[in-house]
């Protein structure tokens, strides 16, 4: 009989904020002479490899936790030295002037990074600093995902790293396990502990990297309006990176009312504007992916931080902040205070909640959560509003292109006498958090769809056709790669597909799971004359936004086994 393993820390999966909890707990430690063992589990093959951002960021816990981090030869793509916030008609693009924009947009200064090759490094860091304190065991196994989190008596005591558990080599034990994952794993403990009054709500990031044949290093430019001029909260990003490269992106929030949205072809569309054809023409596609924000924000958050034997950390936790695009540091900042409170904690051998309860204390007090309940309603302004992104922002964007975007706010005043004026205080003033409407609760994202919603149609203006991908093409430059055997989505019910099927196929639709997936893995199938919901799950990139836009909420993506899984490596 296998002996039971069991670690005084359990970090379930390679996230930065995993990754900087690791290296300071390591710093403690040798301070504290004290003997700890840590396991790290990372599901992809490579630390870095299913780790996907924007990615552009505040250096302020990146000097916090390696001063000498340039010297150490972290990642470094750019320095932003051009930083603008834009609003794209179908044709032009409008640089706003910075004083009518808030100043967390303005990203001058700030780190464009590739988050897959800082990760990496960070991992390479835990393991050089391993070395030198030598009174820590750490062990990070790659390749091993967290197939369920092992309960006993009322505390978390490890996770399942096997889809069957068969012997005791099947789980991993801690005295205290932290998850920093995107809800492949952590949505257990908080269903669990029933963590969360308001659910979580998502977007999902899709992104290419290109190789240019002009040098945009150091320019940055966030946008909204075109392609996104149906309603749908969301908007773009362009990054200037070094060796010619540029990383464009869109991030579309999945509350759409829109069930056949496509995130990878609004993607494209977006492609298709003049000013990023101009950059992309002639250029070369190197990288594709995409991946799932939570966004929610404050009334997101779960209602404890930690519970008896895990933390939340990073994604989990929720701690993006989508009002200032800001998420890393604040992932980051989460890894930097546990190592503290849990090197404390196991010092005194007193794992209490009350002990425990310093880490969402001392959070509470910190820069990341005091900002997300300074911006607690950013998100509900546009929900309670959809005036703002349905009728006034299109007017908006559409005078870009025609005259000047002040003439269309003017059109707008005309248009809207009173409406306008009234829903321009009341929105500005929960945008910057200057009215206090209590608690809110959002409804889950697919909710909010509205299955005979009609999008409304643009016409293209010319674009180089070598430049816009299918979704099939773009599934090779995400690079997934899986061992036989991968069934990592469930679908919990398969006559609930065939009714959800034959819903939307009778509005001349097909079902959002199929739409909205990033990859080509959902599809219908047509048995014995019955449309099915079949999966070709060898071109999945572990996104999870089908299971978020389901319905029925019928779908379940589960980390994948033995490394399999998308290659984001350069994403």
């Amino acid at each position: 009989m296998s002996a039971r393993i069991e670690y005084d820390l359990l970090l379930v999966g390679g996230s930065p904020s995993n990754l900087v909890l690791a290296y300071h707990f390591l710093e403690l430690a040798k301070q504290s002479g004290k003997t700890f063992s840590i396991a790290l589990l990372e599901k992809s093959k490579e630390f870095g490899q299913h780790v996907l951002s924007g990615a552009v960021s505040n250096p302020h816990i990146l000097e916090k936790v390696w001063p000498n981090y340039k010297d150490l030869g972290f990642p470094i793509e750019a320095v932003c030295n051009d930083s603008n916030f834009s609003v794209l008609g179908l044709e032009k693009k409008w640089d706003m002037p910075k004083f009518m924009y808030p100043s967390s947009f303005d990203k001058t200064g700030y780190l464009v990074m590739t988050l897959s090759y800082a990760t990496a490094w960070m991992a390479n860091q835990v393991q050089e600093k391993a070395k030198d304190v030598p009174n820590v065991t750490v062990d990070m196994f790659t390749g091993f995902a967290a197939h369920g989190v092992v309960i006993e008596d009322g505390r978390v005591a490890g996770v399942r790293v096997s889809e069957e558990a068969k012997s005791e080599d099947d789980y991993v034990y801690a005295k205290m396990s932290c998850f920093g994952d995107k809800g492949f794993i952590s949505r257990d403990v908080i269903e669990e502990f029933k963590l969360r009054d308001c659910p979580q709500i998502w977007s999902v990031g899709v992104k290419e990297v290109w190789h240019c044949k002009a040098d945009y290093s150091g320019k940055v430019w966030h946008t909204l309006g075109y392609p996104l001029l149906e309603g749908t909260f969301g908007g773009g990003f362009v990054y200037g990176m070094k060796d010619n490269k540029l990383t464009i992106g869109l991030v579309v929030s999945l509350d759409s009312k829109d069930p056949n949205m496509n995130p990878q072809h609004k993607l494209q569309e977006y492609k298709k504007h003049p000013w990023i054809q101009e950059m992309i023409t002639g250029g070369k596609l190197l990288k594709y992916g995409a991946a799932v924000l939570p966004e929610g924000g404050y009334y997101s958050l779960p209602k404890k931080f930690a519970v008896p034997g895990a933390m939340l950390l990073g994604d989990a936790l929720g701690v993006l902040n989508v009002k200032t695009l800001a998420g890393i540091d604040r992932a980051m900042e989460c890894g930097y205070v546990a190592a503290e409170v849990l090197h404390d904690a196991l010092v005194k051998e007193d794992l209490s909640e009350e002990v425990l309860g310093a880490y969402q204390q001392r959070l509470n007090h910190s820069f990341v959560i005091q900002e997300l309940y300074a911006d607690r309603y950013f998100r509900w302004a546009f929900m309670e509003n959809p005036r703002l992104l349905g009728e006034y922002l299109p007017d908006i964007a559409r005078s870009v292109d025609k005259t000047n975007p002040f003439v269309g706010a003017l059109k707008i005043g005309f248009k809207h006498p009173v409406g306008a004026s009234k829903d321009g205080v009341r929105s500005l003033s929960l945008i910057f958090g200057k009215t206090d409407i209590g608690p809110i609760k959002y409804l889950a994202d697919c909710k909010h769809i509205v299955p005979d919603f009609v999008a409304p149609k643009y016409e293209e203006t010319h674009f180089d056709k070598a430049t816009i991908y299918s979704r099939p093409d773009a599934v090779f430059y995400a690079g997934p790669k899986y061992h036989e055997g991968n069934l990592h989505i469930d679908e919990f019910n398969a006559e609930v597909c065939v009714t959800c099927i034959s819903k939307y196929e009778g509005l001349g639709k097909t079902t959002p799971c199929v739409s909205d997936c990033t990859a080509e893995v959902h599809r219908i199938d047509i048995v014995n004359g019955l449309h099915k919901h079949g999966m070709s799950l060898e071109n999945c990139i572990q996104c999870r936004t089908c299971e978020v836009v389901c319905p029925e909420i019928n779908l379940r993506v589960n980390a994948a086994s033995q490394g399999s899984g998308p290659d984001f490596l350069g994403l």
